[in-house]
């Protein structure tokens, strides 16, 4: 090998290995793109209560411990988003895509979710006290540890959902499609149309 291959082989070389520095680098220096809507900045920990977000497109946001609290977000596209302990006690989701959605901890209490759509959701200790879940499908939902007190999910789809050590104390479930739904060491005192063979 000549002294210009050499010098040709040394330069590819170094190349190659400063290419993956240079990428960390621009992405480094890149400015993250955030969605802001009605003045609600859309991030990790987001401080919107009480925000219009009605039809918002929120598909695959991080909203980690936002807080939401009455909120109107009826027909928000939240499918596959993460809402992580978040906050929406008292908000509007009626209509609400939330395909996946991603919101263990997260606290609906008192919050209106009717026709709200969270297939295949996972909820682990979250909390619906008093919340309306009327006609909402929550099919194969994980819903281990979850708080229903008093919840309403008359006429819901409640499909292969799993509640694993949930509280269904005084909820109400009369109409709502129970095929393949289980109930393990869930509490379900003064439940209106529990199964009572569990």
């Amino acid at each position: 090998m000549n002294a210009r291959d050499l010098a040709g082989w040394a330069v590819a070389a170094a190349t190659a290995w400063l290419a993956p520095v240079a990428q960390a680098a621009d992405a480094a220096n890149t400015t993250p793109q955030v969605t802001v809507i009605n003045g609600c900045h859309l991030w990790p920990y987001a401080q919107c209560p009480g925000a219009d977000l009605r039809h918002a497109n929120l598909k695959g946001k991080d909203l980690r411990g936002a807080n939401f609290t009455g909120a109107q977000m009826a027909r928000a596209d939240l499918r596959f988003a993460n809402l992580a302990g978040a906050t929406l006690d008292g908000a509007d989701l009626s209509g609400a895509r939330g395909y996946a959605l991603n919101a263990p901890g997260a606290s609906f209490k008192g919050a209106k979710l009717i026709g709200a759509d969270f297939e295949q959701a996972r909820m682990f200790r979250a909390n619906f006290t008093e919340a309306d879940l009327t006609a909402a499908s929550l099919e194969a939902a994980k819903m281990a540890f979850v708080w229903f007190i008093g919840a309403r999910l008359n006429n819901a789809n409640l499909q292969e959902t799993k509640f694993n050590a949930a509280n269904l104390q005084n909820a109400h479930l009369d109409g709502a499609l129970l095929r393949y739904t289980i109930f393990p060491d869930a509490f379900m005192e003064g439940c209106a149309g529990c199964p009572k063979d569990w």
